[in-house]
């Protein structure tokens, strides 16, 4: 039976990529600890790390297991905050996620509901790829994308080849973005032939540039004029000194993103899938649940 001292030692491991990293900060000798892991492993009859020139990486088949290790070790930490320490210890969590303001919401709510004195809180707004990549590695704990007529087959393609649940958040209509002072704006919809002429902004998806990894719908569309970034303050920036549009959900926060954005429907005949994603074989914690909780919440107010 693994000792709590080996899960810690299991997921400090995981965490840092490197015996030798997470020796220094487990305190303790790094040959100490290459033997701990592997009497744990031989114990269990499983290799729960790949050994490799570059570090350690979590194996295909040490997922389910660090997945349950850090259950247990969450639980513990519940039990000796309740019952026998004074400090509360240190709360984790990581959510890797496309660019929605009621995903960023949903955690500077989670934070000022679960961070106390110490937390390791992370969002990770970042390409679909690494999201679905992310929650497979367990290197978060829960992803946000979506799905449509368009990429549903392949997304959830690579969700089962990643071991990962898609579970529905909402759905909605499409939208664009523009400027509260473009001549669009004032308009109840718009067309694609109302758009021609305006620069289209678009996030880059780096090395898995795929039309099926696109954040936005209607990917296989030709552009007269197009522009790619990275993150989403650069495009708000871009939407207003340009002129600019791009196609979302119309879900916007006012508070996070101000008053000069607005959303327009978009006359086309499309649906977009919000919804988030789990590793199919380990059970959520309670700073998941909440987060999903607050995601939720937020999603109903601003739809």
């Amino acid at each position: 039976m693994p000792t709590l001292q080996q899960l810690k030692y299991v997921v400090a491991v995981a965490e840092k990529g490197s015996m030798n990293e997470a020796a220094k900060h487990l305190f303790i000798a790094q040959p100490t600890l290459s033997s701990a892991i592997r009497e744990l492993e031989a114990e269990i009859g499983l290799s729960i790390f790949s050994r490799t020139n570059k570090g350690v990486v979590v194996s295909q088949a040490g997922i389910e297991f660090l997945g349950y290790a850090r259950q247990v070790l969450e639980q513990m930490k519940l039990l000796e905050e309740k019952y026998i320490s004074d400090t509360p210890s240190q709360v984790k969590f990581t959510v890797s996620t496309q660019h929605y303001a009621f995903a960023v919401s949903a955690f500077v709510d989670l934070i000022q509901a679960y961070g106390g004195d110490e937390y390791k809180f992370c969002l990770k707004e970042t390409r679909t790829y690494e999201i679905i990549s992310d929650v497979k590695n367990l290197t978060s704990e829960i992803g946000i994308l979506y799905l449509n007529a368009f990429n549903e087959k392949v997304i959830r393609k690579l969700l089962k080849e990643s071991n990962a649940l898609f579970h529905s958040l909402f759905i909605a209509k499409p939208h664009v973005f523009i400027s509260r002072n473009n001549p669009l704006a004032a308009k109840p919809k718009v067309t694609l032939n109302d758009l021609e002429m305006y620069p289209y902004l678009s996030y880059e998806q780096g090395d898995y540039n795929s039309l099926y990894f696109s954040e936005e719908i209607l990917s296989t569309l030709e552009h007269k004029r197009s522009i790619i970034v990275s993150d989403r303050a650069t495009l708000f920036n871009l939407l207003i000194g340009l002129n600019g549009y791009t196609i979302c959900t119309g879900v916007i926060s006012e508070t996070l993103n101000g008053k000069d954005i607005v959303a327009v429907p978009l006359d086309v005949d499309e649906e977009i899938h919000v919804g988030y994603i789990t590793h199919q074989n380990v059970p959520l914690g309670r700073i998941s649940e909440a987060y999903i909780q607050n995601l939720r919440r937020h999603v109903q107010v601003l739809l």
